[in-house]
C-alpha cells in the first residue's frame, strides 16, 4: 500500500474516532429557548428577552459561542439551552444554523421554543398577551409597489411573487424557487402548549389599561386584560405599522396559510424557521418539535388620536407608552410552563411529541 493511501486511511480513521467521541460526549439538550435580543449583561441590568430566562429558570452556565451572535447559557439540571439570535431574519437564520451544526450539542430530540416580544393586531389580542402560533408567514417575499404608483383598484402595494396583483388566486406554492412564504408548525403541539399555559396569570396594571383604553369598543380583544391565545405570526425585517399595512397583514396570513389568522408581527421568525428547515434535512432539528410564542409589547395600529410617529416613539422606548416590560414577563411566565414540563418530564416527551394522536 502506498504511504499516501495509508496516511489518508489513518487520517480518516482518526477523524471518525474523534467524531464518535465528540458525539458521545455531546451535551444533552432537551429544550432550546430561542430569544432574539438582550440589552446589556445577562443579569442585573435593564432586561431584554434573554435576561429573565437566565435569572429565573435559571440558565447558570455560560458557553462560548463565537460563531453566533452572543454566548449561550445552559441549565445542566434540566438540560435547557438558551440562545440570543440577534434581531432580524439574517441574525436569526445565521445564529440558529450555527447552533444546529455545533457538534458540542446533542440536539437530535430537542424541542425549540421561540420566546420573543412582538406587535399585536388589536383585532386579535391585547398588549401584554401571549400567542402560540400554528403558522409563521414571511412578510418580505413579495413585489412592492410604492403607494403613490398603485394601479386603480389595488388596495395594497404588496404583490405575491409569481402573481400580478395583490392576493391573486390561486396563491402560489408556499415553498418555491422564490423561497418559503409560509411555515406550517406542528398544530397539535402548539395546541398542547396553549392548553398547558392558557391559565397562566398575566398581570394587568394601570399602564396596560391606559394603552388599550383608546381603541374602539368593537375591538373587543384589544380591551381584554392580558391573556394567552392561539394566533399566527407574520415575520418581516420591515418594521411596519399602521391601519393599511395591518389590513394587508390580516389578508396576507390567511392567503398563504389557507386558514391562519394574523396575530403577532415580528422580525426574526421566518429566518429562524428557514434555518430549522435546513437543519431538519440533516436531522439536526425536528420540525415537529418547534414552538413559537410571541408576546405583545405594542399594538400594530395607533389608537384614534394617536399619530404614527407617536406610536413609533412609544414602541422604541423614546417615550413611555409600550408594554415592553409586561411582554417580557409574559414570555417567561407562559413559555417557562411549557419548557419546564418538557424538560422535567423528559421520559414522557423524549420519544413522543405531546399532542400527537
Amino acid at each position: 500500500m502506498k504511504k499516501s493511501c495509508f496516511l489518508a486511511i489513518f487520517a480518516f480513521s482518526a477523524f471518525a474516532a474523534t467524531s464518535r467521541t465528540a458525539h458521545a460526549a455531546a451535551l444533552e439538550v432537551r429544550v432550546v429557548v430561542v430569544t432574539t435580543f438582550e440589552l446589556g449583561a445577562d443579569t442585573g441590568d435593564a432586561p431584554g428577552e434573554f435576561q429573565t430566562w437566565v435569572q429565573r429558570l435559571p440558565l447558570n452556565e455560560t458557553i462560548a459561542f463565537p460563531q453566533g451572535y452572543r454566548h449561550l447559557r445552559y441549565d445542566a439540571a434540566r438540560h435547557v439551552l438558551g440562545i440570543v439570535t440577534g434581531e432580524g431574519a439574517e441574525h436569526g437564520a445565521a445564529s440558529i444554523m450555527a447552533l444546529g451544526l455545533d457538534s458540542r450539542f446533542d440536539l437530535s430530540r430537542a424541542y425549540w421554543v421561540v420566546a420573543g416580544i412582538a406587535g399585536v393586531d388589536p383585532a386579535a389580542g391585547s398588549v401584554g398577551s401571549a400567542a402560540w402560533a400554528r403558522y409563521v408567514v414571511n412578510g418580505d417575499l413579495a413585489y412592492e409597489v410604492d403607494g403613490r404608483d398603485l394601479p386603480r383598484g389595488w388596495n395594497s402595494g404588496l404583490v405575491p411573487l409569481e402573481r400580478t396583483h395583490p392576493y391573486a388566486r390561486p396563491a402560489p406554492p408556499a415553498d418555491s424557487l422564490d423561497g418559503i412564504a409560509a411555515y406550517s408548525l406542528n398544530a397539535a403541539l402548539a395546541n398542547w402548549a396553549f392548553r398547558r399555559s392558557r391559565s397562566v396569570p398575566l398581570a394587568d396594571d394601570p399602564a396596560l389599561r391606559s394603552i388599550r383604553s383608546g381603541y374602539p369598543a368593537r375591538l373587543t380583544q384589544a380591551h381584554r386584560p392580558p391573556f394567552v391565545f392561539e394566533g399566527d405570526d407574520l415575520a418581516g425585517d420591515r418594521f411596519w405599522l399602521g391601519g393599511h399595512l395591518n389590513a394587508w397583514a390580516e389578508r396576507w396570513v390567511p392567503y398563504w396559510t389557507h386558514g391562519g389568522t394574523f396575530a403577532m408581527s415580528d422580525e426574526e421568525d421566518a429566518g429562524i424557521m428557514q434555518a430549522l428547515t435546513f437543519l431538519a434535512q440533516v436531522r439536526r432539528a425536528d420540525l415537529k418539535r418547534v414552538l413559537v410564542l410571541r408576546t405583545a409589547s405594542d399594538f400594530t395600529v395607533p389608537r384614534p388620536g394617536q399619530t404614527l410617529p407617536q406610536l413609533i416613539a412609544s414602541d422604541s422606548g423614546l417615550t413611555g407608552g409600550s408594554a415592553y416590560r409586561q411582554s417580557l414577563e409574559a414570555a417567561y411566565r407562559v413559555g417557562s410552563v411549557v419548557v419546564k414540563e418538557l424538560a422535567t418530564n423528559w421520559q414522557r416527551y423524549a420519544t413522543r411529541v405531546p399532542g400527537a394522536p
